[in-house]
């Protein structure tokens, strides 16, 4: 275990009654002082092991360390971590202020020294406009920041997210992407953040660790795991990647990698998305392989292609990515 407040899985496994296995023997050391996302689909494990950090779950084996010592018994409000919920749960009969000095209140701190306390918290999430009011009286970016606040007032080691931007509409979810990132810059703490989404967790993490079937599947810088998917999986999941079966194995593409070229392989378009900058083209090559191509707008609108035209794509044979079986 490294100094700092670290926070280290080893072999923890979640089974449910029934057999049900959540999380299957899961060892990972997530460094402190970073962003983590854990990412991956429905039912892949990534609640279950957030709720076994923060102790809404019991572990059925393992540990879970904190800066070296092992929380896993311990209570919820004992470790060290804060956790905000994916639904904010605010109290709908306290006001902001008293919302955010709740669990002070909980520990028989005076009114006078939480109420500070929570003062500065809104402060921190510029909600200090608002400390009066109650949160049927907010809007949901504005209850995602009331609840940021009560879960930070108890000066948590790590704080964990679960899927916190879900219920916030696309233009905020992107603006609060950015204030939770440079939050945890200024806070110097871990987060840990679970999302299904790619786009989330590429914008947000200093390391991603994808799930899938109660394991951990890869981890590793954002980039390096969007450009070195390791498996199959990976690169389906992370997106924007293709996989190819060619005769020395399995490899991912990146689809921007992808381009038409009078000397490539033969296929055939089978549907085209304008999106912006690039235009999507989806194709079926030989052996019955899609693919997909991220066209740059101007090189396609100068020759554009329509669903069914035969067309021939290239890639450099340096960009493949060879992949686990």
């Amino acid at each position: 275990m490294r100094s700092g407040h670290d926070l280290e899985l080893v072999h923890v496994t979640k089974r449910y009654a029934g057999g049900a296995v959540a999380v299957d023997n899961v060892s990972h050391l997530f460094a402190a002082g970073s962003y983590i996302c854990l990412l991956g689909p429905s039912g892949c494990g990534k609640s279950s092991t957030l709720r076994m950090i923060a102790g809404h779950e019991t572990v059925t084996d393992g540990a879970i360390l904190l800066s070296g010592k092992d929380i896993s018994a311990l209570p919820p409000a004992k470790r060290g971590t804060a956790m905000m919920f994916q639904n904010y749960a605010l109290f709908p009969h306290l006001s902001v202020l008293d919302n955010v000095a709740f669990s002070l209140k909980m520990k028989g701190v005076d009114a006078a020294s939480r109420h500070a306390s929570a003062g500065k918290m809104l402060e921190l999430v510029d909600m200090s406009a608002f400390a009066a009011r109650l949160p049927a009286q907010l809007s949901g970016g504005q209850q995602q920041r009331v609840a940021l606040a009560r879960a930070l007032i108890t000066g948590p080691q790590v704080l964990l997210l679960d899927e916190p931007l879900s219920a916030l509409d696309p233009f905020l979810r992107i603006r609060m992407r950015a204030e939770l990132k440079k939050l945890q810059r200024e806070l110097g703490i871990s987060f840990i953040h679970v999302t299904h989404g790619q786009d989330e967790a590429l914008a947000l993490a200093d390391e991603i660790v994808v799930m899938n079937a109660a394991q951990i599947e890869q981890a590793g810088p954002a980039r390096e795991v969007f450009n070195a998917p390791k498996t199959e999986f990976v690169a389906r999941f992370m997106g924007g990647h293709n996989v190819l079966s060619l005769p020395r194995g399995r490899f991912a593409i990146r689809a921007d990698a992808v381009r038409l070229d009078a000397e490539g392989h033969e296929a055939v378009v089978t549907s085209v998305e304008y999106q912006g900058a690039h235009v999507a083209l989806n194709a079926r090559a030989a052996g019955d392989q899609d693919v997909l191509a991220l066209i740059p707008e101007a090189i396609f609108f100068a020759d554009p292609k329509s669903p069914g035209d035969a067309i021939r794509l290239a890639w450099d044979e340096k960009l493949l990515h060879p992949l686990n079986a």
